[in-house]
């Protein structure tokens, strides 16, 4: 299938990885550590998507007083950028440029699931590496 032609769900990690609201930043490193991942998405009691922590978020927080003590809602992105399964790869490229991000939140289509509950997550290397396959 041609590039063009590809949708997020396609190639996006299904298993997104989740942290509350309150879980502390010291916690957070050590998860995308142990997983090798660059990001979590931060949801509330119901599990709605309310944030994005990544390790450039916690980079530079590290060193400021009492940065152990920050939880993910001191420090996450509120602006979610997001995409439906459906976008193609070359619509969810041209946000990631336009909005200068590096990854974009993938929810359900309207009716199908909660609708603000990330069924998946799509990174700039995720399409760059689709890309290259051409």
């Amino acid at each position: 299938m041609r590039f063009e032609n590809r949708l997020s769900r396609d190639i996006m990690t299904r298993d997104v990885v989740t942290v509350p609201m309150n879980a502390p930043i010291k916690h957070i490193a050590d998860l995308l550590s142990r997983k090798r991942i660059s990001s979590v998405v931060v949801t509330d009691s119901v599990g709605e998507a309310m944030g994005v922590i990544s390790d450039t978020d916690i980079l530079k927080v590290i060193g400021k007083g009492n940065w152990e003590k920050m939880t993910a809602e001191n420090i996450m992105t509120h602006n979610l950028e997001f995409v439906k399964p459906t976008s193609t790869l070359t619509e969810a490229a041209g946000i990631m440029g336009k909005k200068h991000i590096h990854r974009l939140l993938v929810f359900s289509e309207g009716g199908v699931g909660a609708s603000h509950r990330p069924i998946g997550i799509l990174s700039a290397s995720d399409i760059v590496r689709e890309a290259a396959r051409e």
